[in-house]
């Protein structure tokens, strides 16, 4: 039985992942996947109970699971903790204990959600994109210093570097994501400047002659961040390094115009992590009135690639396209003429269609 070890965190987070396993159990009874569930704590919650964010048990239980649905964590009861215990210490613990090397974020406009979007209807219509992102490379793991004298003025740096192999681990994820997509990659560096783009791009190239069934571009990052912005529904699966991947993620994210209709996932060597981009919302937790669309939808990433349930995750995906179309819409979303509904209306709507 495939085994599912379900995290809340903290604030809505027990509201969202509880509306994203009755959907997942409602795909279960559908297409027999026996799927069972294992909670545990991390965040804010976690620390109050155990003295610290990530207990060893929730990630040992992490690592023995087929997959890892992620609520949300931190909140403002927790902001005079010291850094080293903020609740927000687990999920980056997650990513290194996981080994969770990219990650994945589609970005679907819905047609019944067009109006949302900042761009013009014209521009937003069609938009269904992932960004893969390399997670843990990089920039931000790279030497660094704070502070130094050189030639009697202060300076810090940061060294940006990546090699072979963790250029083709994650062209090749992106290419596998583009297999199962429309077959389009377009890789995004900065090669006119930088050496480690330039190495990306000789990387790239070499790994993707793996996929003659996948067509790859370049594009330098400036050039996608303009794209992105003028004509998003061009792209299919869009591969890039940490530091690009952070900025084009969230730049990717406004276009859809609501956060709270989001997933994402964090692939790792053996075991997955997916939930919302959004944060915790300690201001309305426990009112009922989350969206937990984007934690929904980040099931169906699990069982899309973690658990290879194609079927399954297309059906929820429907679902939740049927509510919107049929005018479903939370309190984040509802504007005069739509039907508002809470968390559990919705979760039962979305459970009813599939």
């Amino acid at each position: 039985m495939p085994k599912i070890v379900v995290i809340p965190g903290d604030g809505i987070g027990k509201e969202i992942t509880d509306a994203a396993v009755r959907v997942l159990q409602a795909a279960d009874k559908k297409f027999a996947l026996n799927l069972e569930y294992e909670y545990h704590d991390a965040g804010g919650t976690a620390y109050d109970k155990f003295g610290t964010p990530l207990p060893e048990e929730t990630v040992a239980a992490c690592k023995a699971s087929d997959g890892v649905l992620f609520g949300a964590v931190g909140g403002d009861k927790w902001d005079n903790v010291e850094p080293a215990l903020r609740p927000e210490k687990a999920i980056l613990g997650l990513r290194k204990q996981l080994g969770l090397y990219a990650n994945l974020r589609p970005v679907k406009i819905a047609d019944a959600l067009v109006e949302y979007s900042p761009l013009k209807p014209e521009l937003a219509r069609g938009v269904d994109l992932v960004i893969v992102r390399e997670l843990v490379g990089g920039i931000y793991f790279g030497e660094r210093c704070e502070s130094e004298q050189h030639n009697g003025v202060e300076r810090a740096w940061d060294l940006e570097n990546y090699s072979v192999p963790e250029v083709e681990r994650i062209v090749r994820l992106a290419c596998e994501t583009a297999k199962l997509r429309r077959g389009k990659l377009t890789s995004v560096d900065k090669a006119n400047v930088l050496a480690t783009s330039r190495l990306w791009r000789r990387t790239a190239a070499e790994a993707a002659k793996a996929y003659p069934e996948v067509e790859m571009k370049n594009l330098y990052v400036d050039n996608c961040a303009m794209q992105l912005a003028i004509n998003p529904a061009q792209f299919d699966v869009i591969v890039t390094g940490n530091l690009f991947g952070d900025i084009l993620s969230d730049e990717a994210a406004v276009v859809g115009g609501s956060i709270g209709m989001l997933p994402s996932a964090s692939i790792g060597t053996s075991t997955s992590l997916y939930e919302p981009i959004h944060g915790s919302a300690p201001d309305i937790a426990g009112q009922g009135i989350a969206n937990p669309m984007g934690t929904i939808l980040s099931a169906a990433m699990l069982l899309r690639y973690s658990l290879h349930e194609e079927e399954a995750a297309l059906a929820i995906e429907q679902a939740v396209d049927k509510a919107l179309a049929e005018g479903y819409r939370t309190p984040d979303l509802w504007k005069e003429g739509f039907k508002k509904a809470n968390t559990a209306e919705i979760t039962h709507v979305i459970v009813e269609r599939i």
